[in-house]
Parts: structure tokens; sequence; C-alpha cells
């Protein structure tokens, strides 16, 4: 079998235990499509680079999917046809990580002061007038 990694955005005016029903709903066509969800992350409320349908921001759901291709193609068709979804995506991996995921990653290097670019670009500056 095969692995992926779907990600779907939902409408912005969404309660969260809609957003949790719709990742419910992509589980069980999963499951039904002999497909095996090995994790599922809600990312949360996230802004948007841009509007889409009138929306700017979204809430971010990613499982991770170990099955066979063809369920991949009834997902996003039943995927596409849910008016509360407005992006989606599905990719096929190597393998999945272990742990949390890079977004959820993201938030503890937030609150701990991480990121770093700042540093980054102070020495280069310094750098420069040696």
């Amino acid at each position: 079998m095969a692995l992926y990694e779907h990600v779907f955005l939902a409408r912005q005016d969404l309660a969260q235990a809609q957003v949790d029903a719709l990742a419910e709903a992509a589980t069980k066509i999963i499951e039904d499509n002999d497909g095996k969800v090995t994790k599922t992350e809600t990312w949360g409320l996230r802004s948007l680079a841009y509007r889409i349908a009138k929306n700017r921001k979204a809430h971010y759901v990613m499982l991770e999917i170990d099955g066979p291709t063809t369920l991949v193609a009834e997902l996003e068709r039943q995927t596409a046809i849910n008016e509360d979804v407005i992006r989606y995506m599905t990719i096929r991996v190597d393998e999945h990580e272990e742990g949390p995921s890079v977004m959820m990653r993201k938030g503890d290097r937030d609150r701990r002061g991480g990121g770093g670019r700042g540093r980054d670009r102070d020495n280069s500056n310094n750098n420069s007038d040696n």
C-alpha cells in the first residue's frame, strides 16, 4: 500500500466540531476504500495568503493515509463536492514523519522565541563591516 498526506482547508465560519466532523467523514471514506488513517492533525484556524471564496482564514486539517491508489480518487471526489472545503491537496510520500508535523512544531519554536532569522541578518551585516 502507498502512503499519502491529505490536507484540506475548511471555511472559516465553521465551528471546530464541524471541522472534526469533516475529518471523521474523510476517515470513513478512507476506511471504506480499504485504507487506514495513521494520524490526524488539526492545525487550527490560520490566515490565508490571499482570499479564497471570500474567506481570509481557514481551518487546516492533515490526514496521514496508508492505502491503495484508488482510494485517493474517491477521497478527492468526495472532498471536491463538499461545499465546506475550500481547498485540498493529496500527495504521495515515501514515509510518514514520526511525532508532530512541521506545522505543529512551528508553534513550539515561536513560543520559545526561536526563528533566528533576525540573528542571521544581524550577523551578515556585522561580517560585511569587517
